[in-house]
């Protein structure tokens, strides 16, 4: 391959750039997307979730393959959420915390 070939500088400058893309952007996502996959399934009782804006502890949690848990929004209203929906799990140990 020739330095002057247009076919090369392309590559020269797509390649580099498609490195830092997934180093930057795709490789992030894929671990917080793991990690919560990971928080969901191993939810306990007295969690607090997130969801659309919502936060809410978790009254009851079920098997795994369920995908409905129960979660407490205010004072005696509990509402079923699918796990897929939710976007942050805060075990109990770190909301205690920043009381």
């Amino acid at each position: 391959m020739n330095m002057s070939d247009p076919t090369f500088q392309t590559l020269t400058l797509i390649v580099p750039m498609a490195v830092i893309f997934y180093v930057l952007l795709w490789r992030p996502q894929q671990q917080r997307s793991k990690q919560l996959r990971t928080q969901v399934e191993n939810l306990r009782r007295g969690d607090t979730v997130v969801t659309a804006g919502i936060v809410g502890r978790v009254v009851k949690s079920s098997p795994a393959d369920d995908p409905e848990i129960l979660v407490e929004i205010a004072d005696n209203v509990q509402v079923k959420i699918l796990k897929a929906a939710l976007s942050d799990v805060r075990p109990r140990a770190q909301v205690e915390e920043k009381n």
